[in-house]
């Protein structure tokens, strides 16, 4: 049970900081991050959600060094925002990816193939 606590302790510490990064980084680009952020969760497969997580590690690493070369935010993702985080979670487990698994297995199951 303490490990447990300690994992979800650190794991909201994590996070803090994560999202400290994200608030150090231009006002335009935090706006479009949280948007981002916001829009990838409804695709989360739930679970630990590290996989989310590690992929908005690296739109933060991306969002930096974007931002330090003076560039703006709509340079990096274009106007079809909405296409490139698509982009984004398209190897992440997600929700749909899961629902896909299950039919196709329930299917198989009942038809006898494996």
């Amino acid at each position: 049970m303490m490990e447990m606590f300690k994992k979800m302790i650190g794991d909201k510490k994590e996070y803090k900081m994560m999202m400290a990064r994200v608030e150090a980084l231009p006002e335009d680009y935090q706006f479009v991050f949280k948007k981002i952020q916001n829009y990838m969760w409804n695709f989360s497969a739930g679970g630990s959600g590290m996989d989310m997580l590690h992929i908005q590690y690296e739109l933060i690493e991306l969002f930096e060094s974007s931002a330090a070369e003076g560039r703006q935010v709509l340079e990096i993702t274009g106007d079809d925002v909405a296409s490139f985080a698509d982009e984004l979670v398209a190897n992440a487990k997600t929700y749909v990816a899961k629902y896909r698994e299950d039919l196709n297995q329930s299917i198989l199951n009942r038809l006898g193939k494996k």
